[in-house]
């Protein structure tokens, strides 16, 4: 069960276009309903980055718009030269214009 709902998670982590991030409530919203799963959905995202093809871990943050994630990734510093490199502007580990570059999951197109 865990295995599939991380594959889930990580179908959907694939989809969020550069420039864009989602949160961890949004993607549990998508997948059950309720906000409640985030917490699993921050596992997943744990887990990511050995999982292949490559989910884009670096898009997802927390509802606030915080990089909750940032000591998951090769340095303390990754993530957020990621989300700068496609153009998001970070300061204190907080999102600039957040609502501007938040996606959720409803936007997909399947």
């Amino acid at each position: 069960m865990q295995n599939a709902f991380f594959e889930r998670v990580y179908q959907i982590v694939r989809e969020i276009p550069k420039g864009k991030v989602t949160t961890y409530s949004a993607i549990s919203e998508y997948l059950t309903g309720t906000k409640r799963s985030a917490r699993m959905v921050g596992w997943a995202m744990n887990a990511s980055h050995t999982v292949y093809p490559p989910v884009p871990a670096h898009r997802v943050v927390n509802k606030n718009g915080l990089l909750t994630g940032f000591r998951h990734f090769a340095t303390p510093t990754q993530m957020q030269e990621r989300l700068e490199a496609e153009g998001i502007i970070v300061k204190n580990l907080q999102i600039q214009d957040f609502e501007k570059h938040f996606w959720h999951p409803n936007e997909m197109i399947l």
